[in-house]
């Protein structure tokens, strides 16, 4: 028997529950690992509190971890005992000591890269790298908004698109962040607690309005961003933090200057083997030759998980969160 984090029923933190589980052997095309570190996201709330309803009760959760092959199951021949790998990808059950995986879903870890920072980058570096190099691929010169700069995925985001050579305007929720995010590149924060994001864009861009707008907030932020778009501009809406988006008029986008919206997710991007071999690959990259910095700011006991999703819902994190096991 391992221990895990499963849900019994959607609710609070307190729906969390450390249970013992039993683990098996790999079947075909799947590998036993014994998991080191857990990434902590906010897609882990969704699934707790049954905005993304999960198909069956109970469950572990989580989509990312690092630790090290086990065992091997049929027909695995790309990966050994003893390698070390990461994923951000389901089957859900990332909340455990152990569990099985499909081969296929998981990449090998570069030694210069240890357990807590791949299980800290694997699902927000690749949101990055699919936001900014494929949803909508970010040029030199051009200025982008990204919503919750301070964050995770934000902290990453400012990193890089500040070494692609663009302008980066961030919103934060309090002058500690935004003195945490423009050490990341970022160029410009607006806290907006405090002023209007909307008006501090149109100042900042001079009236022009952004090409794109990456949006994880959602319900608090959609119309301000819709706003801060210039004509032929995409809202690239990638989370709900704030709550889903209420319905929407399309006839908006014509009236705003025939804007483009979209809904993507990580898992769509890496679906295919080539996809998440080459995404993985270029973040990588950009953490080995030091233009990304992978920043764990808190670690929890993986028993622990309950007051980890406390915190993070109450905003009290920056960067990136590791539960260990």
């Amino acid at each position: 028997m391992v221990k895990a984090i499963r849900i019994h029923k959607p609710g609070g933190p307190d729906a969390l529950v450390w249970d013992d589980v039993e683990v098996g052997a790999p079947g075909p095309g799947q590998v036993r690992l014994k998991q080191t570190a857990i990434g902590l996201n906010y897609i882990d709330v969704y699934h707790r509190t049954g905005l993304y309803p999960l198909p069956e009760l109970p469950t572990p959760i989580g989509l990312e971890a690092a630790g090290v092959v086990e065992a091997v199951g049929e027909g695995v021949t790309e990966l050994a005992v003893g390698d070390r790998v990461a994923y951000a990808s389901p089957p859900l059950g990332a909340y455990a000591e152990a569990r099985l995986m499909p081969a296929d879903r998981l990449v090998k870890l570069p030694d210069q890269i240890d357990d807590r920072h791949a299980a800290a980058m694997m699902l927000q570096g690749m949101t990055v790298q699919y936001l900014i190099r494929r949803t909508y691929h970010v040029q030199p010169g051009q200025t982008v908004l990204f919503h919750a700069a301070a964050g995770g995925v934000g902290l990453i985001a400012c990193q890089w698109l500040s070494r692609l050579g663009a302008t980066v305007i961030g919103t934060v929720g309090s002058e500690e962040k935004a003195k945490l995010a423009r050490a990341h590149g970022c160029h410009h924060t607006i806290n907006y607690r405090e002023e209007d994001f909307f008006e501090r864009v149109k100042e900042i861009t001079e009236g022009a309005g952004v090409p794109v707008v990456y949006d994880s907030v959602g319900k608090d932020t959609f119309d301000g961003s819709l706003k801060c778009l210039r004509p032929f501009g995409l809202l690239v809406l990638f989370g709900a933090s704030s709550g889903p988006v209420p319905a929407f008029d399309l006839g908006r986008l014509a009236a705003l200057g025939s804007l483009y919206i979209t809904r993507p997710t990580l898992m769509t991007y890496n679906a295919q083997r080539a996809d998440l071999e080459n995404s993985a690959a270029e973040l990588f990259d950009a953490v080995l030759t030091g233009a990304v910095k992978i920043e764990v700011n808190q670690t929890y006991p993986l028993k622990d998980a309950a007051q980890a999703h406390r915190d993070l819902e109450a905003r009290k994190t920056t960067g990136s969160t590791v539960l260990l096991t």
